[in-house]
């Protein structure tokens, strides 16, 4: 009997066919056996103004830190590796990798020295061309840099290329743009100067235009003149970044679209370091560029060459329009601690970065800033002492050497404590406290009721590490992603006490997966969102929005977790009612939806539904699907006050209901 005959014979007789698909379901070695149901529930929403309460205007932003190669390949769009040759250490000679030599050593010597202009990072390239005209191979000898797994390169886009070179002789060297294996050019200058102009380091601006493609490019000199060449701090960045600012275009529209209230930097554990001397140093990452040191992150072991700095940081959360949120080393790394009779030199470094950022462009460091092009303060007014130190040794002393030097000098800034205060009061005065969760999906959606016990007096929460991971999670699941928008619809429903709250980590380079999950993945050419990224547009309208009381009947809290806000949307001035509901479970939910208290009748035209689900809930997306599990928007026809709708098993439903007038919003 074929399957289409057993199909036909079940559906006359129903209960032959549920035991035909119980037998077919035990035949084949299914873990679970269970039919779906469907279940039925109201939802009631009071969208009255009394009963509304604004949440905090700060809710959602993100967290970056450089992990992963985030920032150096990452969202810094510098394309060479290792542009100073620090990266090998500063005793020389030294490993220039991932520079490579074009020619063998009969005809090229190439090796480091401590010869550079520039004091902080000594170390500079030296390359001896034992060759001249056709005595070298045919097309030259000379390095080239593979920039991190290779250069994206774009037809018809323009490249500033940067480099200090100072020579024995005069130079006639050219600097190409190739494809990996070297034997396609995609653009070509040629650098020629006189031994007197190039006797000392002298710096060279040029605009290379591609005139191919590649996702796998590399930056290339060669020449067939034979003398001494020195090169140092060697630049490649695209012209077209954003806004300008030297950030990859691509990637940080992707963090522009969520829309965030905040941004944290620069960690994480990249502030502590695993040692003291292997910390993020801000004072080291400003200024010029090409007087950067860079320093080697020991934790997630990786060189950066502090391109990506304090003043860029600064730079992102402006263009962003996001509250910078600073995360200070406060003489603690994972393995050292400094005593606090000796932490004043640390206190008055942080004093030094408020004052880079919000000092008169008079001021000692505020001028650094105004330098570097930004004379106009930065709105900084949150700082993080330390990340995950309470409980270490000395935290506590430090933090309030910190916390009282910082509030003496800038009382309106706002201190956030590693020490969680959730279920207590804290020993010590701050104005937030960190809580980091990363659990199971299944723990992830037991939190959603987490801070209903929270003390209601006292410091903030600043829920500032959040994410599903192991084995639930994979490299971004759908039922990850669940779970996480459970929770952060408790925290909306908890906004009197968390006021900010951000997903960990944001960004991952295919190529360096240290951590999984997270938000964001890219290469040198591609980039998607994991679901975890796309469940964060759900809410990217929440921050500063009204939240309107809910409740289900019956209870289904054990599957279903539901909100309400109405905000004011600043790209159409319209106001809107939006209605989430996550359906964890793996039952269908028909839902009645019953909206009162409305000031202002529906706008169908304007409304509209969005689903976010998938067909198996470990699905992930990749760059092959990057949106397989992605949110699916339509019409809705219906949009009323009355609704019935009917909630997926493993989803989110996103109702979006237009207001006929735009001051609902506003007025409450």
């Amino acid at each position: 009997m074929s399957w289409h005959q057993i199909m036909d014979y079940n559906w006359r007789y129903p209960v032959i066919f549920i035991y035909t698909l119980f037998l077919i379901c035990i035949s084949a070695n299914y873990v679970t056996c269970e039919l779906k149901e469907n279940k039925t529930t109201s939802l009631a929403v009071d969208a009255s103004v009394q009963s509304g309460r604004k949440i905090a205007d700060t809710l959602f932003g993100i967290f970056f830190e450089e992990i992963n190669h985030a920032g150096a390949g990452g969202i810094w769009a510098e394309l060479i590796n290792n542009r100073g040759f620090e990266a090998g250490g500063q005793n020389t000679p030294s490993d220039f990798t991932p520079w490579a030599i074009i020619g063998n050593e009969t005809v090229i010597s190439v090796g480091t020295e401590r010869t550079s202009l520039f004091k902080r990072n000594p170390v500079a390239l030296k390359i001896d061309i034992n060759c001249d005209g056709i005595g070298c191979p045919s097309t030259g000898v000379g390095v080239y840099n593979p920039g991190y797994w290779g250069m994206n390169i774009e037809d018809g886009k323009g490249y500033k290329m940067t480099l200090y070179v100072k020579s024995s002789d005069s130079i006639n060297m050219s600097a190409s743009l190739m494809t990996s294996d070297g034997l396609q050019k995609l653009a070509s200058t040629n650098i020629i100067a006189s031994a007197s102009s190039v006797a000392d380091w002298t710096k060279v601006q040029l605009e290379l235009v591609a005139s191919g493609s590649t996702t796998t490019g590399r930056l290339q000199f060669t020449t067939k003149k034979r003398g001494t060449v020195w090169l140092d701090q060697v630049s490649l960045m695209p012209i077209d970044t954003y806004m300008g600012h030297g950030f990859r275009k691509d990637l940080i529209s992707m963090v522009a679209a969520l829309k965030p209230r905040f941004v944290r930097f620069p960690g994480g554990c990249y502030v502590e370091g695993e040692r003291l001397w292997n910390a993020f140093r801000w004072t080291a990452s400003v200024g010029p560029w090409e007087e950067r040191p860079g320093h080697f992150g020991d934790v997630w072991n990786y060189w950066t060459d502090d391109g990506l700095g304090y003043f860029e940081f600064l730079q992102l959360a402006e263009d962003l329009g996001a509250a910078p949120v600073w995360v200070i080393n406060n003489g603690i790394s994972h393995e050292e601690s400094v005593d606090t009779a000796n932490i004043l030199p640390w206190v008055q470094d942080a004093l030094n970065s408020i004052e880079f950022a919000r000092g008169d462009a008079s001021s000692a460091w505020g001028s650094v800033r105004a330098e570097m092009g930004h004379p106009d303060p930065f709105p900084l007014k949150y700082m993080a002492i330390g990340n995950e130190d309470c409980g270490k040794k000395n935290y506590r002393g430090n933090y309030l050497k910190f916390y009282y030097a910082i509030k003496k000098e800038y009382p309106d800034m706002q201190i956030i404590t590693n020490c969680d205060g959730l279920g207590t009061t804290l020993d010590h005065p701050a104005d937030y406290y960190d809580f980091h969760t990363y659990t199971t999906a299944n723990g992830m959606y037991s939190q959603r009721d987490l801070f209903n016990s929270a003390l209601r007096s006292g410091p903030k929460a600043f829920v500032s590490e959040y994410a599903v991971w192991q084995n639930d999670a994979g490299k971004g699941s759908l039922l990850a992603s669940l779970a996480e928008a459970a929770f952060l619809i408790g925290l909306e429903k908890n906004s009197d006490v968390v006021e900010m709250a951000s997903y960990a980590p944001l960004f991952v380079n295919a190529n360096d997966r240290t951590w999984s999950p997270d938000a964001i993945v890219f290469n040198s050419a591609q980039s998607y969102g994991t679901p975890s990224y796309w469940m964060q547009h759900f809410f990217k309208d929440s921050s500063g929005a009204i939240l309107n009381p809910t409740s289900v009947q019956p209870d289904m809290s054990a599957s279903i977790a539901v909100s309400s806000v109405t905000y004011k949307n600043s790209e159409d001035n319209k106001s809107y009612l939006k209605i989430k509901i996550v359906n964890f479970g793996s039952d269908n939910v028909n839902m009645k939806i019953s909206i009162t208290g409305l000031q202002y009748s529906i706008n169908a035209l304007g409304s509209s539904k969005t689903i976010f689900t998938s067909g198996n809930v470990m699905d992930e997306n990749s760059f092959l699907t990057p949106t397989k599990v992605a949110p699916v928007q339509s019409a809705l026809a219906d949009a009323s006050t009355q609704m019935d709708v009917s909630a997926l098993p493993h989803s989110i439903m996103l109702y979006e209901l237009a207001l006929s007038q735009t001051g609902y919003a506003t007025e409450m």
